[in-house]
């Protein structure tokens, strides 16, 4: 299983960006899905998690409202809207993909990760 990333740029402070990650592979409407977010010099943190029919969704406390997880099964992909963006989302933004189905919230828990996509937002 291969997952690929893409979407990210430069964006000014209150813009908006929508990440994308193809999965491949059969088996992707079983998945549980999560974007993670590693700004630089810290640690990568979920940001954003589904489970595999999408009716289970978790959100961080600094991103609630603001980003939105959702997948289309048909193209085997899992998209992160990421709306009035801060200085602050600066991060590398990474998608992984969980086996198990159920809503995982634990980096080590995610079997297939993304190469990463940058975000920067300018102030």
């Amino acid at each position: 299983v291969q997952l690929q990333a893409s979407g990210g740029g430069l964006v000014q402070a209150g813009g908006s960006l929508t990440l994308s990650c193809v999965v491949s592979g059969r088996a992707f409407s079983s998945y549980a899905l999560g974007w993670f977010q590693q700004p630089p010099g810290k640690e990568r943190q979920l940001v954003a998690a589904m489970n595999w029919n999408g009716d289970s969704t978790w959100y961080a406390e600094s991103v609630k409202g603001r980003f939105t997880i959702s997948r289309d099964n048909a193209k085997n992909t899992v998209f992160l809207q990421l709306n009035d963006l801060k200085p602050e989302d600066t991060a590398v933004y990474y998608c992984a993909a969980d086996t198990k189905g159920l809503l995982v919230l634990y980096g080590r828990a995610y079997d297939y990760w993304g190469q990463g996509t940058q975000v920067t937002v300018s102030s």
